[in-house]
C-alpha cells in the first residue's frame, strides 16, 4: 500500500478531496508550516497524524526542509502531495523526493507558470484554462505534466469565478492522479514516466466546458 504524506498551508480543500476519494493508498500524515491552517483540522477529523513545522522557526530554507524530510522518513512516505503548500522547496529537498512528489498548478502548463494565473489568462484573452498535476522538479512548475483539467473561459468570467471553477476541476483530477500512482497506472521510472505501461508523452486531459 502506497503511504502518502500531504503538505499544506491553508484551508485544505484539495486535502479533503484526497481524503474523500478513499484512495487505495493511505494518507499517513499531513505537514503544515502554519499552525492555524484549517487543513490540520480536516486531517484530525479523519484521524490522520499531523505535524506543524513552522518555517519561521528555522534559520534558512534548507534547515526547515531538512526537518520536513526527517518527518517524511519517519512516516515512511512513498508519495508526497503538495496541496496548497505555500513554500518554495530547496533543491536538496526536491532531489531527495524527485519522482515521488506531485503538485497541482492552476493553469494549463507549460502556460502561466508562477502566480496570478487566472488574471493572466483573462488579460491574454485565452479561451481555455484549467489546472495541471505534475511531478515536482527543481525548476518551478516544470516537472512532467500527468493530467490536466480543462475548461472554457466564459465572457462573464473574472479572476474569482475562474479560480472557483478551476478548484472544482482540481478536486477531480488530483485524487485521480494520486490513485493512478497508488495502483501503478502511472509509474516514475529511470527511463521516464509510464502511463498504463507506455511512455507518457502528453498529460491525460479531463474537460469541463
Amino acid at each position: 500500500m502506497t503511504k502518502i504524506a500531504v503538505l499544506v498551508s491553508g484551508s485544505g480543500s484539495n486535502l479533503q478531496a484526497l481524503i474523500d476519494a478513499n484512495l487505495s493508498g493511505k494518507i499517513v500524515g499531513v505537514i503544515s508550516n502554519k499552525p492555524e491552517a484549517y487543513a490540520l483540522k480536516r486531517a484530525q477529523n479523519a484521524d490522520i497524524p499531523t505535524a506543524v513545522i513552522e518555517h519561521k522557526q528555522y534559520p534558512n530554507r534548507e534547515a526547515f526542509d531538512d526537518v520536513m524530510h526527517q518527518q517524511l522518513l519517519e512516516w515512511d512516505a512513498d508519495l508526497v502531495i503538495l496541496a496548497g503548500f505555500m513554500r518554495i522547496l530547496s533543491a536538496q529537498f526536491v532531489k531527495a523526493w524527485e519522482g515521488k512528489m506531485i503538485n497541482i498548478h492552476p493553469s494549463l502548463l507549460p502556460n502561466y507558470k508562477g502566480m496570478h494565473t487566472h488574471q493572466r489568462v483573462l488579460n491574454t484573452g485565452d479561451t481555455l484554462h484549467g489546472c495541471t498535476v505534475h511531478y515536482v522538479t527543481a525548476e518551478l512548475d516544470a516537472g512532467q505534466a500527468l493530467a490536466q483539467g480543462v475548461l472554457k473561459v466564459n465572457g462573464h468570467d473574472n479572476a474569482h469565478t475562474l479560480a472557483n471553477r478551476v478548484h472544482v476541476l482540481e478536486h477531480v483530477i488530483y485524487p485521480q492522479v494520486a490513485e493512478w500512482i497508488c495502483n501503478g497506472t502511472i509509474q516514475h521510472t529511470e527511463h521516464g514516466v509510464l502511463y498504463r505501461g507506455q511512455a507518457m508523452k502528453e498529460p491525460v486531459q479531463f474537460c469541463k466546458l
